[in-house]
């Protein structure tokens, strides 16, 4: 009975581990089988996933350089490097540069506007006046590195004014051209505070303007460049403490007056939807950045005898030429959005953008050129300084209703036209002191 006994456990136990020797087999072959099933199906989803990345890149590249019409101005800029090198004409460097650049600075607002969709339309408005600024602080340093600190001062008061009359005018125009049938109206509180930001930044232009040319100065010409050094670092703070207020601290002061009546419409939203993805955004206002300060260098070098060819006073150069190829992204995403009835995203690309250049522009090249022992001031000259008060106050008076239409736009239109033909008469000083 014993023996019988342990013949039996030993057959159980030889078909228990048969058994499990079995089950192992066959999930080994089950694992086998499924590797090798699985195996081709992530290599196409992998050639699948590299066949999207290849298509979005290719349509990313289509939407950016061949979709747009103004592109057909991008071979001037290889032109201009080349007749630099060859033949060494100013003037015609000067012009295919200024063409080059174009479509450039209106392809950056428009990766910075795709970039909008994604980050939302408060932060839309300062990344399209940032970048939208990048052609004008690229263009500055480089002048400022060659010690042209006329060549600065005046391109960024030009953006400036071409931000708040030109560009802010032709929104104006179209916009109420387009909606003739009602009153556009965009925020007043938005107005109001860039409003006297513009104002604080013409008091810090107008003191050292002012101490220099009646003579007060307890030292000449060492007191008003420790006065704009000074005057910088509290305009820059000035603009942060404005960046914080408007993003973090009272963000709903900003928000559209139209913004509810926008999010209920579909079709608006069908109409918006982003072209390209926001990496790809990223990475288009990265290389059309470096592209426009190659070209920016070339453009400097040129101005001077662009000048002299042209018989063309340096500060009409400087003043109306320049900021009108700089301001190119600002002016098309301006018209676009005040065609939309949009003016609050309008006002913050144009008045956002001459605020910007005021309060965190040109501060920050006076204190680049002070650590470059450039002495960079905030005179800006009489006539200058004078042009911007006036632009400034006219600019205000505009906007104090917190309503638009095709007349005031037609009347900052016509503002900039004796403006651009002031400067053309207007004989720059050879030097600060004069």
């Amino acid at each position: 009975m014993g023996s019988a006994g342990e013949k039996l456990e030993l057959e159980s136990d030889e078909e228990i581990s048969f058994s499990s020797s079995q089950a192992t087999n066959k999930m080994d072959g089950l694992h086998y089988e499924a590797s090798h099933i699985a195996s081709p199906r992530s290599y196409r989803s992998s050639r699948v996933l590299r066949k999207m990345y290849q298509n979005s890149l290719l349509r990313s590249i289509y939407v950016v350089i061949i979709k747009a019409k103004i592109n057909v101005l991008l071979p001037f800029g290889p032109l201009a490097i080349l007749l630099h090198y060859v033949t060494g004409k100013h003037a015609w460097v000067f012009f295919f540069s200024l063409l080059g650049i174009t479509p450039l600075a209106e392809r950056l607002g428009y990766a910075t506007e795709q970039l909008a969709f994604y980050t939302g339309p408060t932060v839309g408005g300062l990344l399209n006046a940032t970048f939208g600024n990048a052609t004008e602080m690229i263009i500055s340093l480089y002048a400022l590195n060659n010690g042209m600190m006329r060549v600065v001062k005046q391109s960024l008061l030009g953006s400036i004014l071409s931000n708040m009359l030109l560009v802010l005018g032709c929104a104006f125009l179209s916009g109420g051209i387009i909606h003739h049938q009602k009153v556009q109206v965009f925020s007043k509180a938005t107005a109001i505070v860039n409003s006297g930001l513009l104002l604080m930044a013409v008091m810090g232009l107008l003191f050292p303007a002012v101490l220099h040319f009646t003579h007060t100065e307890v030292h000449f010409g060492k007191s008003q460049l420790a006065l704009s050094r000074f005057s910088s670092c509290i305009m820059l703070i000035a603009y942060a403490s404005y960046l914080f207020f408007q993003l973090k601290s009272q963000p709903n002061l900003y928000s559209s007056v139209g913004e509810d009546i926008e999010n209920n419409s579909e079709n608006s939203e069908e109409e918006e939807a982003p072209e390209i993805t926001q990496w790809e955004a990223i990475g288009w206002l990265a290389v059309l950045t470096i592209w426009i300060s190659v070209l920016s260098g070339y453009l400097v070098d040129a101005i001077e005898g662009a000048s002299d060819s042209l018989n063309m006073p340096m500060s009409f150069i400087s003043v109306i030429l320049l900021p009108i190829v700089g301001n190119a992204a600002e002016h098309a995403s301006a018209i676009m959005f005040a065609m939309k009835d949009k003016l609050d995203i309008t006002l913050g690309v144009a008045i956002g953008s001459s605020t910007q250049i005021s309060m965190f522009v040109i501060p920050f090249c006076v204190i680049v050129g002070w650590f470059m022992g450039k002495p960079m001031d905030l005179n800006f000259q009489l006539f200058e300084t004078a042009t911007l008060f006036i632009t400034v106050l006219v600019v205000a008076f505009m906007l104090q209703e917190g309503t638009s239409n095709y007349f005031k736009g037609l009347m900052l239109i016509l503002c900039y036209l004796i403006v651009a033909a002031s400067f053309f008469v207007h004989v720059d000083p050879s030097k600060d002191g004069d």
